[in-house]
């Protein structure tokens, strides 16, 4: 019954070993981002833009399309909604 036990546990801990070890490349590769992040800050580029486009190029076309669509509606919306008035605090 030991060996069983010695298996698993040789098993378990190969598992949590590799884990560790991805964890750890994360780690470097969110330093790294982070430190290019930082160059294109210091170049003059917006960052907050740079992850949008990121965020873009990860969808789909037609799901970027619905984005855009619902996007362009709400801002319609609105610009043609008449303004509520403000309520004053109690």
């Amino acid at each position: 019954m030991s060996d069983e036990i010695g298996i698993a546990g040789n098993r378990v801990r190969s598992f949590v070993e590799r884990i560790e070890q991805l964890e750890s490349e994360i780690a470097d590769l969110n330093e790294a981002k982070k430190e290019v992040f930082a160059e294109a800050k210091g170049e003059g580029f917006d960052v907050k833009i740079l992850k949008e486009i990121i965020k873009i190029r990860k969808q789909d076309k037609d799901e970027r399309d619905e984005h855009e669509t619902l996007l362009d509606v709400y801002l319609r919306a609105m610009e043609t909604s008449e303004p509520e008035p403000v309520k004053e605090a109690a």
